[in-house]
């Protein structure tokens, strides 16, 4: 399979992977061929990236961190349970709702199952394939990718639950913040922004009386925006202040934000947003949350074309756990940009010599290892 944004998908391509609905539903099944109206409706939902099929790469295996029965319950319990808090406020005074801590420790579970399968896995892509309500994507993603590093960094079962059931509820104070505001094209403006800062304040009060949450799951929400150097919201809080716990959710909310498409931009790469990451080494976010983070990323994902500087192109068909930067390409093209019949495999592990300049057809802005 090959990862192409959907720019470059043109009819006859063939799926290959699932496009899945918000619920969780399948809208369009792997193997399905592309027509000019499906590519269109895909752009129209938001959809950048999709893989597809390609006999070069037949052999290609994407790894997954999560099943599919576990994603599907995800998106379902998150689906259910965010949208009734969104209408916690137009109910009467005196309704009983559901509580929400004992479905979502269900779900936990099931995650730190999944996780716990394949702890060294590298964090690939969650979103691609995935026409869905921004909300409930992001805090599926940054809560599986939260729950990886806990589980790398040798937390404890009990410490793992907390961080990832905090990461899970991060932006439930968005479900209080006007739907015009949350989906606004454009920039926002001063009242807005203000209006949308007070989503980690409007998180916490949601979480703190919650029966059977743990405090700390509302603190998560709370500081989670703030920064080490005091110039995060919404108190403005800074170092040793700030839980550890925030600061990892804050760290992986900030990249899933970057590489999530947005209705106001496209989506950033991995190497790209993990390059801003690092412009914040030791200011916004701790050096070591930072290097644990960067060894976990898969900087290139499997399936994306990229160019070497020799001038050949190709595609990366696996992943090297100590070197994320430095995949395994399949080189397709040669510098000439003509096809080859007998494709081979390149190891920049071990061809150190050899840099990628280029990622589906673009060149790089600089090069990844200047920062990282």
């Amino acid at each position: 399979m090959r990862l192409l944004p959907i720019s470059q998908c043109a009819p006859g391509m063939k799926l290959a992977k699932k496009i899945f609905s918000e619920d969780g539903i399948v809208l369009l099944s792997n193997h399905m061929e592309l027509t000019t109206r499906l590519i269109a409706r895909l752009e129209q939902c938001g959809v950048q990236y999709v893989y597809i099929e390609d006999p070069r790469t037949a052999d290609v295996e994407l790894p997954t961190l999560i099943t599919e029965d576990t994603f599907r319950m995800a998106i379902k319990e998150i689906r259910t349970n965010f949208r009734e808090m969104m209408d916690r406020p137009k109910r009467r005074k005196g309704v009983t709702y559901p509580y929400i801590a004992q479905p979502f420790k269900n779900l936990m579970n099931s995650i730190m199952d999944d996780l716990s399968n394949h702890k060294d896995a590298m964090i690939m892509l969650m979103n691609m394939g995935t026409v869905d309500h921004y909300l409930f994507q992001h805090s599926l993603n940054v809560c599986v990718y939260t729950t990886l590093l806990g589980l790398s960094s040798g937390y404890s079962r009990d410490e793992v639950m907390m961080l990832g059931m905090g990461a899970l509820l991060h932006d439930i104070g968005k479900t209080q913040i006007s739907t015009n505001v949350l989906k606004k094209p454009g920039s926002l403006n001063v009242d807005e922004f203000e209006m949308m800062k007070r989503h980690a304040q409007l998180g916490y009060e949601l979480l703190k009386d919650e029966p059977n949450l743990p405090l700390l799951v509302a603190h998560c929400a709370f500081q989670h925006h703030e920064r080490l150097d005091g110039s995060g919201y919404p108190r403005g809080i800074k170092g040793d202040e700030i839980h550890d716990y925030a600061k990892w959710i804050g760290l992986v909310d900030s990249y899933d934000a970057m590489t999530t498409n947005r209705v106001y931009r496209a989506p950033m790469l991995p190497h790209d947003a993990m390059e801003r990451l690092y412009a914040g080494s030791g200011t916004l976010y701790e050096q070591r949350m930072l290097q644990l983070f960067r060894d976990k990323v898969a900087i290139y994902p499997i399936g994306i074309s990229v160019k070497l500087h020799t001038g050949e192109r190709g595609v990366v068909v696996d992943l090297n756990n100590s070197y994320p930067h430095r995949p395994i390409v399949r080189v397709l093209y040669n510098e000439a940009g003509e096809e080859l019949k007998v494709p081979y495999e390149v190891d920049l592990s071990k061809q150190l010599t050899v840099m990628i300049t280029g990622v589906n057809d673009e060149e790089q802005n600089v090069p990844l290892v200047s920062g990282i």
